[in-house]
């Protein structure tokens, strides 16, 4: 017996109970957190400011998250991921969770900038934490498998929804192009107020109609990644767990040392400088409509690659972004399930010409991303997979997709495919809409 086990044997049962768990939160801790809830919700109001958000969250997201990895085949293919985003939506449409609950929820979500926190976490560090000399070369490469993929799916989609009995027009422009438009924000609400500009209509019932191919886009993404994931598991050549490209491995080779556990002061100064990123980017989207992620990634890139940044501090933001990846990816999800995941706009999806389309479309895309990686000598799984995130739900579908594979990691990849890729197919959207629409 080990003096670990001896420990362990002297704690008295009733001190052992805090240890079981739902996720990271004690079962213990997780019927509080019920209570106290349960007796804010009574009152009518519960508070949306970050320590409540914290234990509710984290028991919500970690919670859908559990039952996803204990489905047979499903926990397989990002199941976890997909739960944690989408019980929740469920859980809203059928009025489970209590009002209160849920303005405190979404709001929260939308004033907090919650989102925008984790992915500076996660791509500030994952850039940081890359090897200097093959950063460049992912970029360079991965542009390949995403212009590719774009135009492919493009071509097929519309050709599918046109067997299917639409004209050339609606496929493309209300499915094909919502898929692979960015997401919401940077996508579908673009579309619709650019379509009632140049057309006329109403640019809610315009963006009520492509908003369904948008989210049932991003589902069948997360569910692509996760396939192609299991994909890797059973076929080892195929795949570099995360890595983009043979030979790519994850430690500051340049610095000529091991990645070390950095301390507090260290991450904390880490993290200031990923906010500070973020706020340049911020600005910058205010002056120019750029967007703010992709600044950052921009210069992130230009500050890895330039030596500006110590080796303490690049581990600093290692460690954030692991921190980011394993603690708050599911908290993250669940509050993207209650305040922007509408259940009723995923459903209406589900007629089968247009649902046939989109998954089509989807598939296209991240199958020819896959073949077409290996010609540049990116991983076919890594490559599918950044592929896929051109027809994610912006920044939010990028996570669910990311961590439904556990690639998160590659989070500035598929900034680049979902932010550039889908501001580039709004705006020849727009163009051809005005002639063609």
């Amino acid at each position: 017996m080990t003096i670990q086990d001896a420990t362990l044997d002297a704690v008295p049962p009733r001190r052992q109970l805090i240890d079981w768990s739902i996720g990271i939160v004690p079962i213990a801790v997780a019927l509080v957190i019920i209570a106290i809830i349960a007796a804010y919700v009574a009152q009518g109001k519960v508070p949306a400011d970050l320590t409540t958000a914290i234990p509710v969250l984290a028991l919500g997201g970690f919670a859908c998250a559990e039952i996803g990895k204990r489905l047979p085949g499903l926990r397989r293919i990002g199941a976890a991921a997909i739960f944690a985003t989408f019980i929740p939506s469920y859980l809203v449409y059928i009025h489970a969770i209590p009002k209160p609950l849920e303005t405190a929820i979404k709001t929260f979500t939308d004033q907090s900038n919650f989102l925008y926190l984790f992915i500076a976490a996660i791509i500030v560090g994952s850039i940081l934490g890359m090897d200097r000399r093959v950063l460049i070369g992912g970029f360079v490469k991965i542009f390949v498998p995403i212009f590719t993929g774009s135009i492919v799916a493009v071509v097929v989609g519309c050709a599918t929804g046109m067997a299917l009995g639409f004209d050339l027009p609606t496929v493309a422009f209300k499915i094909v192009v919502p898929v692979l438009g960015g997401g919401v924000g940077e996508g579908a609400i673009p579309l619709s107020i650019g379509y009632a500009a140049l057309h006329g209509g109403d640019q809610g019932a315009l963006l009520a109609e492509i908003l369904p191919a948008v989210m049932f886009g991003s589902l069948t993404a997360i569910l692509l990644a996760g396939g192609l994931s299991l994909l890797g598991r059973w076929r080892p050549s195929l795949t570099g767990n995360g890595a983009l490209q043979p030979g790519e491995i994850d430690e500051p080779l340049d610095h000529g040392q091991l990645r070390l556990i950095p301390d507090l002061s260290t991450i904390g100064a880490a993290l200031v400088l990923a906010m500070t990123l973020f706020m340049a980017g911020a600005l910058l989207q205010k002056l120019t409509n750029f967007p703010a992620p992709v600044t950052m990634l921009f210069l992130t890139v230009a500050l890895k690659l330039s030596r500006f940044v110590s080796p303490r501090l690049e581990q600093g933001a290692f460690r954030n972004y692991q921190f980011a990846a394993t603690l708050l990816t599911y908290p993250l999800l669940f509050a993207i399930g209650v305040s922007k995941t509408p259940w009723d706009k995923l459903m209406s999806a589900f007629n089968a010409p247009e649902l046939i389309t989109i998954v089509v479309t989807v598939v296209a895309l991240t199958a020819t991303g896959f073949f077409v990686g290996r010609l540049v000598n990116i991983y076919p799984v890594e490559a599918g997979i950044i592929a896929a995130c051109r027809a994610s739900q912006g920044g939010t579908g990028d996570v669910a997709i990311l961590s439904a594979c556990d690639r998160m990691q590659m989070m500035p990849f598929a900034q680049v495919a979902t932010r550039i890729g889908g501001a580039l197919t709004v705006t020849i959207a727009l163009a051809a809409y005005a002639r063609y629409g």
